[in-house]
């Protein structure tokens, strides 16, 4: 080959090279993530339904009559009795996506932090690493930097990451003085400064509705909230924390938790929709909906959660989005964590959060191996 050949296909073969490079970096530009939490919501719900000891009056603490309760979310078949419950996690999650977290298949998703309860829970999938100095709901300030603050920090997303949630805490679990994210939870999610007529009902109705915790909102207002302010606002990672399957089973009302859970699931499934029909996130948006912590079983234990409650370290984590391959239920894979959620989240939009800390768990490899669609 003549040097001046040879030189014309160098820079021929380096001109495709950043051509392609450029297409990567630009698809990576608009990308989204979205993490979902349903707090305590088990895995035995997601993956196998409504149970059938809890569907009563005794040991579920429903006020439902039973009847009412079968006929909603009771069906003998497996498939169909999850799907009752959770129709979109079972229809277009697990149909274009992928889920960790049924045991009785042989996939296992777990905490890897001592504690099995909350606020350790969500410093451990939004940092990458558990620490076992958060050993309580009333920690205070995350001493933490979480994947939220760390890329909020980077200039390409600088401001278009925000946080949603209706706990309270989550303003000290993204330590919102430091970080400088903002963190719309508990008192603070609804917008008080929005005058508009659907703004000020939103108002009015937080202010006059009896809560079943503090200050913390149900998950309808934390629907209504996010969706109007997605209307006019585009953030490209995006945190959101519903709250009321963890209440209503701490309240033992097991009724309550399969409506929560039943309701969390059209809930995702219209911010799913909503998110398809904006152009700057069709096609380019992922989402990963998990829970913080698992619960006990049998008749009493499945209120409660923590190293007294014997599985509430087992999770479950559910993956939808353009570059995660539609492998529908997961079965006999090895097991995942929670912490690999952080590394998930940044790799969804190019990044590594181990570049900026090295002890971070990998991310779900898996969840973003397929090709991009």
């Amino acid at each position: 080959m003549s040097r001046y050949l040879a030189t014309l296909v160098f820079f021929v073969a380096t001109g495709l090279w950043t051509g392609a490079d450029a297409a990567t970096q630009q698809k990576e530009a608009r990308e989204t993530v979205v993490l979902i939490v349903c707090d305590g919501l088990r895995w035995q719900e997601v993956f196998t339904g409504a149970d059938p000891t809890l569907l009563n009056g005794e040991e579920g603490g429903s006020w439902t009559p039973v009847p009412e309760l079968r006929e909603r979310f009771w069906a003998d078949d497996v498939s169909e009795r999850r799907r009752r419950l959770m129709p979109f996690l079972w229809g277009t999650v697990a149909h274009d996506g992928l889920l960790y977290g049924n045991q009785t298949a042989g996939s296992v998703a777990r905490v890897t932090n001592p504690w099995w309860f909350s606020y350790p829970g969500y410093n451990e999938m939004s940092t990458g690493v558990a620490d076992s100095r958060i050993d309580k709901n009333e920690y205070g300030p995350n001493p933490n930097v979480t994947v939220f603050e760390w890329l909020n920090s980077l200039p390409d997303l600088k401001g278009r990451v925000e946080i949603f949630g209706t706990w309270s805490v989550f303003h000290d679990i993204f330590n919102e003085g430091r970080s400088g994210l903002p963190v719309r939870s508990g008192a603070t999610l609804v917008d008080r400064a929005d005058r508009t007529d659907t703004g000020v009902l939103l108002s009015e109705l937080y202010q006059t509705t009896t809560r079943l915790e503090g200050e913390d909102p149900y998950d309808s207002f934390l629907h209504v909230a996010l969706r109007r302010h997605l209307a006019t606002h585009q953030p490209r990672v995006l945190f959101v924390g519903f709250g009321d399957t963890d209440n209503f089973a701490h309240a033992g009302r097991y009724d309550l938790v399969l409506e929560g859970a039943h309701s969390f699931d059209a809930f995702v499934a219209d911010l799913w929709r909503q998110m398809q029909s904006l152009p700057a996130y069709r096609g380019h948006t992922t989402f990963i909906v998990t829970a913080d912590h698992g619960r006990g079983s049998g008749p009493v234990e499945w209120k409660d959660h923590g190293v007294e409650q014997k599985g509430s370290d087992n999770i479950w984590i559910a993956v939808i989005g353009p570059r995660t391959p539609a492998l529908g239920e997961l079965k006999n894979t090895s097991p995942v964590t929670q912490s690999q959620i952080a590394a998930t989240v940044a790799s969804v939009v190019g990044k590594d959060i181990r570049a900026f800390r090295p002890d971070a768990a990998p991310p779900l490899a898996q969840a973003l191996s397929g090709q991009r669609r």
